[in-house]
């Protein structure tokens, strides 16, 4: 895993990637949103979609909204960043088209994009 602390107008963003999953399910995603806030003062996260469990992007396993709630409790941002296009699932894509709609979780295609997205720039 390696991590960049971003600069930006309004906060640090931290920009994640791992090839492995590091982030499995609520607690392990609020540990690292945790580790990064007290390590670097980051609430702001991009994070590659390889770091994601797979289950996260089934919706019927309720894996990606106890992650997407546990978050938003704790007031974390998320972006995650990867090619969307290959999931069939019309629920997922609906799901994706909310969330970039909304102010704490976004799909988005490059680190740039989560950049802008997270840091308002």
């Amino acid at each position: 895993m390696t991590t960049n602390i971003i600069e930006t107008p309004n906060g640090r963003v931290a920009v994640v990637h791992s090839d492995v999953p590091i982030v499995t399910d609520a607690q392990t995603a609020l540990d690292l949103a945790v580790t990064l806030f007290y390590g670097h003062g980051c609430r702001n996260i991009a994070l590659n979609k390889a770091a994601i469990n797979e289950d996260f992007f089934i919706l019927s396993t309720g894996v990606a909204g106890e992650i997407a709630q546990k978050l938003v409790n704790y007031r974390y941002r998320l972006a995650i960043v990867g090619d969307f296009s290959g999931y069939t699932s019309r629920p997922l894509h609906d799901y994706i088209y909310e969330c970039n709609r909304g102010r704490h979780l976004y799909f988005v295609g490059d680190e740039q994009a989560a950049i802008e997205k997270l840091g308002g720039v």
